[in-house]
């Protein structure tokens, strides 16, 4: 019997920096969209002001877009756990300047922005090091429920972060930020208790770009990785409700600040509670149909989200919003926390495919990728929200946005069947191995 990823020691502590550094992520996330959103709202109107949070999507995705592939590189070539490591004492930087800049009352449109760009590049270098480095801390057998315990880590970050961010901001501003800085110097100190672990060779003599380019070549060639990749690009890059989120909270649901924390919190609480079930009973048939079919609910998810606050006030009127447990407000709730739990099937199948079909000295490099992808489907994602509600309203683009995200996964049920016929997490190489060894048995 294989042993439990939490009975390895580099793997629990690479489980705590994991579960600290998103804490830290996402307090912040959620109080830079607030303060971007807060700012202009004072000399902007609804639509203008969403305008900026699409900007501010942009802004953490450019650096991403142009480091993607030399960030892939260095984690292939540089000790990934270092590579990791600077990322985070960056990240340490922009919480404490933005903890000051705040604190002082000298914040602006503009720091947000640089430091929103700043922290792009934090996560450019952070994102494929960490991707590529989790195979590396436990055995091949137990990988797939060490992807669902890193998500747990994730998500249960995604769930406190948001509302810590959220309640640390009402009670003094600069708050949230501390804790941030303080949440990322914990896990900077758990990946130094990592200790070093076997790396597979990289090849040294070919040359740097010929290097940096194969992990889009490998995705590429590879039609199942390149279908699970692309299929949540195009969905969460149409789905990309969360980006509307204190648009809904300040001028749809109005529920304020600290509403928003309740708000961003739901779909990681539905992705948590997914996770925590797949690490008891993982997916192992049927893996490409019912991601597919999680995509498909993801979209499903939205369109609900997007409609409870309009429909609910026309028939209920306006005590339908307001309050903390007004019905549109629960309603919103519960579809976001079904968002949560559908996208976190297709983020299970997706990463065990990946890293179970990668050769681990490419992991960075296709990690790069990967991290490119999801990138661009929450930042631009956010991006494009922002940008849609600035022309058609907020309500318009979000239910616009899961409508799309339901056709992009009929779409690629029809343009990669490699993902229909995804029956288990075994590579063609693992079942010929298997099947000769059943034969000579």
């Amino acid at each position: 019997m294989s042993a439990h990823p939490f009975s390895i020691a580099n793997f629990r502590a690479y489980w705590l920096a994991r579960l600290a550094t998103t804490l830290g992520q996402m307090g912040m996330v959620i109080v830079i969209g607030w303060q971007v959103y807060d700012i202009a709202r004072e000399t902007m109107g609804v639509k203008a002001a969403a305008f900026q949070l699409g900007l501010i999507g942009v802004a953490q995705f450019l650096p991403l877009l142009l480091l993607t592939l030399f960030a892939g590189w260095v984690a292939d070539r540089i000790d990934r756990r270092w590579v990791a490591r600077g990322a985070l004492l960056l990240e340490v930087f922009c919480a404490a300047a933005l903890a000051w800049l705040t604190w002082t009352n000298t914040i602006t449109l503009g720091a947000l922005f640089a430091i929103a760009a700043l922290l792009g590049v934090a996560r450019a270098f952070a994102s494929p090091a960490l991707q590529a480095l989790a195979p590396n801390l436990v055995p091949a057998a137990v990988l797939p429920t060490a992807i669902a315990m890193s998500s747990i880590a994730w998500q249960s970050g995604s769930i406190v972060g948001p509302a810590l961010g959220g309640y640390l901001y009402a009670i003094e501003h600069w708050l949230a930020y501390a804790v941030s800085a303080g949440l990322f110097a914990f896990a900077l100190v758990m990946l130094m208790l990592i200790t070093p672990v076997p790396r597979a060779a990289s090849a040294t003599k070919r040359n740097p770009w010929q290097q940096m380019i194969d992990g889009l070549s490998y995705v590429r060639h590879n039609r199942l990785v390149l279908g699970a990749i692309s299929l949540d690009l195009f969905a969460v890059l149409l789905g990309g409700a969360t980006a509307m989120l204190p648009v809904y909270a300040r001028d749809i649901l109005h529920i304020g600040a600290s509403g928003l924390g309740h708000l961003r919190a739901a779909p990681a609480v539905g992705a948590v509670a997914m996770a925590a079930l797949l690490s008891w009973k993982p997916i192992k048939t049927n893996v490409g149909p019912k991601m597919l079919i999680g995509v498909g609910a993801f979209g499903i998810g939205t369109i609900v989200f997007g409609l409870a606050a309009p429909v609910l006030t026309s028939v209920l009127g306006p005590s339908a919003t307001g309050s903390d447990f007004a019905p549109a407000v629960l309603v919103s709730l519960a579809a976001l926390f079904v968002l949560g739990a559908a996208d976190m099937v297709s983020v299970y199948i997706r990463q065990s495919l990946i890293q179970l079909y990668t050769p681990d000295e490419m992991r960075g490099r296709v990690g790069a990728v990967s991290t490119l992808f999801i990138s661009g489907s929450n930042e631009m994602g956010e991006a494009e929200s922002g940008f849609l509600a600035a022309l058609i309203g907020p309500v318009a683009a979000v239910v616009v946005g899961g409508i799309g995200a339901i056709l992009v996964t009929g779409a690629w049920a029809k343009l990669f069947p490699e993902l229909m016929r995804a029956r288990t997490f075994d590579t063609p190489e693992a079942l010929q191995e298997t099947a000769i060894e059943e034969k000579a048995a």
